[in-house]
């Protein structure tokens, strides 16, 4: 009942952000807007933060790191830095914008399987958390701490080859997955169990088995080859060398309904159920959701700017496409998204449905949000929404057609069913675009 409150909650938020957004102005003169729903964001923090605080014991270490990687907007990590979360970065842009949001180095993890010597030396200089993902970065780890004694936690990220979920592209914990080092491959695990003897500084393991796709079985799977390996590790060493398991992140969403499933509830209840020793208190515990924090409470926002029909299919062309939606776009199977359909003053749109395509701006023929989707049949000047897309959509931006970034605004709704917007990142303006394509440089190659 409580999931299903917040979900009406949720509803009520967004239709009274679409208006206000249309009122207060937000759609002119560019026709496409982006928003968060802050409170959603909350709500989604606290779940997670209660949901393992009810597991563990009290005053268990457990820090929770935002992937960045979901959402790279300091607005948004300054908000989830607020409420108790981190972040979790993998490369040097990443990095910099948690910096830029005030996260503590101490708050910090780094990942990437390409990290350079240059990250590296600049993260264990700052204190920041490092996962090994392979054999050579150790040793050149190895060297660096030789050279300059660093207070940074230091693991190696494993890979459990526990299998692929339903995405294969997303599925890190696979036979030949490129992440980690693999743990069921000829001789990886005792040289992981040496590896540690003969490193008293290394005191952290790190899988990151789920992601979009990945049942909560197989995670928790995953997460149960962590726990065991950390179990050997120390039986071998004879003392408590690895005292922090970081068991990444990748909480499936629900794309299909404003519902948020799984919970993170569910979540903790699997891994109890897969390795009940995690939660024992024994080992410090690191997080790295990313998807699962900020999806539900993103929202695209664009006018329909044609309508037509071809071959008997009628087709409204929005503002909306390959580069807020990218991955729908390329892979529309496996990212199907919800098209919620407004007037052209922001209010839900009834009327018999239809099958049409919602189509986008970009020049090539699969630039397409839905194809043959049920909806009131839309007209010009009418509005779509495109929820679930506060992660790795308009997040991540797309350049085909050098299409301008859209502004983002995060929103709150009062009690009085008022709306204040926020400026979380300002729309692209033209020039920047021709600056970023050698504006300044136009003769350099006469």
């Amino acid at each position: 009942m409580a999931a299903d409150t917040h979900a009406q909650s949720a509803a009520t938020r967004r239709d009274r952000a679409v208006r206000a957004a249309v009122e207060q102005g937000l759609l002119d003169p560019r026709p496409l807007v982006c928003l968060l729903d802050t409170a959603g964001i909350r709500a989604s923090a606290a779940a997670l933060t209660g949901a393992f605080a009810a597991a563990l014991p009290a005053g268990a270490p457990v820090l929770h790191a935002f992937a960045v990687k979901a959402c790279p907007l300091v607005p948004v990590l300054r908000l989830l830095s607020s409420l108790g979360i981190g972040c979790e970065v993998a490369s040097p842009g990443e990095l910099a914008l948690a910096r830029a949001a005030g996260v503590a180095p101490e708050r910090t993890v780094l990942d990437s399987p390409a990290k350079t010597p240059a990250e590296l030396r600049e993260a264990l200089a700052l204190g920041i958390a490092v996962n090994a993902d392979n054999r050579q970065e150790l040793r050149r780890i190895d060297a660096l701490v030789a050279a300059a004694p660093t207070r940074s936690p230091i693991g190696v990220r494993i890979n459990p080859q526990t299998g692929a979920g339903a995405i294969d592209a997303l599925s890190t914990a696979t036979a030949t997955s490129k992440f980690g080092v693999p743990l069921r491959d000829p001789g990886a695990r005792a040289w992981l169990v040496r590896a540690y003897a003969d490193r008293p500084w290394l005191t952290r393991l790190h899988t990151h088995s789920g992601s979009q796709g990945v049942p909560l079985p197989l995670i928790a799977e995953g997460v149960r080859e962590l726990y065991a390996l950390a179990e050997e590790i120390n039986a071998a060493a004879g003392r408590r060398q690895v005292d922090t398991l970081d068991i990444g992140g990748g909480l499936p969403v629900n794309f299909s309904s404003d519902a948020e499933t799984p919970t993170y509830a569910q979540y903790v209840t699997a891994l109890r159920s897969a390795a009940p020793g995690l939660f024992s208190g024994a080992y410090g515990l690191v997080t790295e959701f990313g998807r699962s924090l900020t999806a539900k409470h993103g929202l695209v926002l664009a006018r329909v700017e044609y309508t037509k029909a071809t071959g008997g299919r009628p087709i409204a062309v929005t503002h909306a496409g390959v580069q807020v939606a990218t991955r729908t776009v390329y892979a529309p199977a496996s990212w199907p998204l919800r098209i919620l359909p407004y007037d052209a003053k922001g209010l839900p749109k009834a009327g018999v449905p239809v099958a049409q395509d919602v189509a986008g701006p970009a020049c090539f023929a699969g630039d397409l949000l839905a194809t043959a989707r049920e909806l009131p049949e839309l007209a010009p000047g009418d509005l779509i929404a495109v929820p679930d897309t506060g992660a790795y959509f308009f997040t991540a931006h797309h350049d085909y057609n050098s299409l301008p970034r859209p502004a983002v605004h995060g929103f709150t709704v009062d009690a009085s069913a008022g709306v204040a917007f926020a400026p979380v990142r300002p729309a692209q303006p033209l020039s920047a675009i021709v600056a970023e394509a050698g504006g300044d440089h136009p003769d350099a190659l006469l």
